[in-house]
């Protein structure tokens, strides 16, 4: 019975969730001035939604229909979430193209992630092997994020970057491999600068 309940309770808590996320598409893509507007129209949140449909039956151990939609939205928006990666509600995919995300893989509520972005593993092995993103980070333009690291809140990858280790919060990262350029990081500086977050993305 509280297995019952527990799964109502999370099949609502998918629209619960995808509502944080239009809230956080209002805040941080420049592109999106309606909720009615994201949901009609920006296919980088219909991959959202696949992933919060798929990723709940995957919960429950309804493997055949997860994977079902998990394939159908790859072949649709060529984005590659596995159904078993936890993403935090409130969070942002712009474009969407070309993203992908391991099974290991969790990212925290407030995050931005722009397309090419892969958080993948650095070896072949069982257990945990992909990134935990914290909150409200900025993952620029094909980045890759390999391994079981941690990047701390508030901090930017930059575009192309190769990050292979552990980054604290609030730190601004860039280079093959990524390198931490800033400490103490200041993301509203980038809205100062440009509409468009400026040149780390």
């Amino acid at each position: 019975m509280k297995i019952i309940i527990n799964a109502i309770l999370d099949f609502f808590n998918i629209f619960i969730y995808l509502n944080q996320d239009l809230n956080e598409y209002l805040k941080k893509d420049p592109a999106s001035k309606y909720k009615i507007g994201v949901i009609l129209f920006n296919t980088a949140f219909h991959g959202l939604v696949f992933y919060r449909i798929y990723h709940y039956f995957y919960k429950y151990k309804i493997y055949p229909i997860s994977y079902f939609l998990y394939m159908i939205s790859k072949i649709l928006y060529s984005m590659d979430i596995h159904p078993a990666a936890r993403l935090a509600p409130g969070i942002v995919i712009d474009h969407g193209i070309g993203i992908i995300i391991g099974s290991t893989a969790t990212v925290g509520s407030g995050t931005l992630i722009y397309h090419q972005v892969t958080l993948g593993a650095k070896h072949i092995k069982k257990g945990k092997r992909h990134p935990d993103i914290g909150e409200n980070v900025i993952i620029g333009t094909g980045s890759k994020i390999l391994g079981d690291i941690s990047i701390g809140d508030n901090s930017v990858v930059a575009a192309n970057s190769v990050v292979l280790e552990n980054i604290p919060s609030n730190c601004l990262v860039a280079g093959i491999p990524a390198k931490i350029k800033t400490f103490e990081y200041n993301q509203d500086k980038i809205y100062e600068i440009n509409h468009n977050f400026d040149f780390v993305i």
